[in-house]
């Protein structure tokens, strides 16, 4: 399915906003304005051993959550802490009180961290031959940008999808920007990364799945009619450039989101969010005894 686009002029407009409004409250506590020489560059301080900075309420009241997390340490405000509604004394790992601009120096001035930042390791991805019992599996294509596999993430966890499966190259890593985009889904949807991806998709056939890859050139329409059998795998293509050849003649299927509007594509994680209702839907009627 093909991303019209991942960054729009208003995305800029409100990043400009943002980055004044930060200038100006700085200018208020007497510093100078951050800049870091190239525009949207937030790199943050190095982190050894493969650990990464989660950042967000959401996103890290949910990893302090998850018993397969490995968490190192806590970097919170008093009022971030206030707002998860966590328990200082409970805490699974280490923690500072601190100011925001103790985060920023972390990760830089530009991350929306809501003051939250968890050091934490990614969890470790899991096995195609872990999906027993699985009825709905998202497959990604080389899907690039972490904002989308990010919004991703989100409506799997929304519409209960059992994984979410992606290459190991050509994919992005867990990061902070992925699960802020993900704001707490990350936790929630179990991730399996593959090497090869015709071979993933016909192991998924072989388990029963029947593999559908949107295109918005399907020659059929993703309804009910095109829908069937109760294990279904929607594949999604990379941004701007979709489905490669080799995934649209591995599927089982080609199928196209109608739309009757002027735009007749979607950004991939819109695109997602549509199948996975719909494929829900399917699966729900089929799991139901006929009266």
């Amino acid at each position: 399915m093909s991303d019209e686009t991942t960054g729009t002029p208003k995305d800029t407009h409100y990043a400009k906003l943002r980055r004044a409004h930060r200038d100006a409250k700085r200018a208020q506590a007497g510093e100078p304005p951050r800049r870091d020489g190239k525009r949207g560059a937030s790199p943050g301080r190095a982190l050894a051993d493969g650990r990464i900075w989660l950042y967000g309420l959401h996103s890290v009241a949910e990893a302090l959550k998850n018993p397969r997390r490995r968490l190192h340490r806590l970097l919170v405000t008093r009022n971030a802490l206030s707002r998860m509604a966590l328990d200082a004394a409970a805490l699974p790992c280490p923690h500072e009180i601190v100011e925001p601009r103790a985060i920023d120096s972390e990760l830089g001035a530009d991350a929306v961290h809501q003051g939250a930042a968890l050091e934490t390791e990614p969890l470790a991805a899991r096995r195609l031959g872990e999906l027993s019992g699985a009825r709905l599996v998202l497959v990604l294509d080389q899907v690039t940008d972490p904002h989308n596999v990010g919004a991703i993430l989100r409506s799997a966890t929304a519409f209960a999808a059992d994984a979410v499966v992606t290459t190991t190259r050509h994919s992005p890593q867990e990061s902070g920007v992925l699960a802020k985009a993900a704001s707490g889904a990350l936790e929630h949807v179990t991730q399996i990364e593959v090497k090869n991806l015709a071979e993933a998709l016909g192991d998924l056939a072989a388990q029963g799945f029947l593999t559908i890859g949107l295109d918005s050139e399907g020659p059929q329409p993703f309804e009910a009619e095109l829908l069937a059998g109760d294990r279904i795998a929607i594949v999604l293509g990379a941004e701007g450039k979709g489905l490669r050849q080799k995934t649209r003649a591995t599927v089982d299927r080609l199928a196209r989101l109608d739309m009757p509007g002027a735009i007749h594509s979607l950004n991939v994680s819109n695109a997602a969010a549509i199948a996975l209702y719909a494929a829900r839907r399917h699966l729900e009627k089929s799991s139901t005894p006929a009266p």
